[in-house]
């Protein structure tokens, strides 16, 4: 992974960052993986995250918005099938998807209409269930 991709650093005070602290708002997850460096990886080419693999065993991830950090976790169970299943926001949803196979993991969906979105499922090297969505706009 490119090393000028990291995570911002964090604040020298104990403050948590605002733009992680919104009432309601999703802001830290941890992804079960098999291999976290592997996963790491296929978010950071797939969905453009900041990845910082400083530790090998433990990589951390921030969303381009900064709103969305975690990090991969290993030993514990995959969501093969998720009773929470979240969607990410994407531009360019074909595209998107387009390099999901190439980075090493599965189209179990191909982009298709609903309403006035583009819908797409996918899943991680590890497994795990990812929806992926786009507004509608004319093809």
């Amino acid at each position: 992974m490119a090393s000028d991709q990291h995570i911002h650093e964090p604040p020298t005070s104990d403050a948590v960052d605002e733009s992680l602290a919104r009432h309601g708002g999703l802001s830290y997850l941890e992804i079960p993986a098999i291999d976290a460096l592997q996963s790491a990886s296929f978010y950071q080419r797939v969905l453009g995250w900041n990845v910082d693999a400083s530790d090998a065993d433990r990589p951390k991830f921030m969303d381009q918005t900064g709103h969305l950090l975690g990090r991969w976790i290993t030993g514990r169970g995959i969501s093969r099938d998720p009773g929470l299943l979240p969607y990410i926001y994407v531009d360019q949803i074909d595209d998107v998807v387009g390099r999901v196979t190439a980075c090493g993991g599965e189209i179990m969906k191909a982009p298709y209409a609903e309403g006035n979105l583009w819908i797409s499922t996918i899943r991680d090297p590890a497994g795990n269930v990812i929806g992926l969505w786009e507004e509608r706009k004319p093809r």
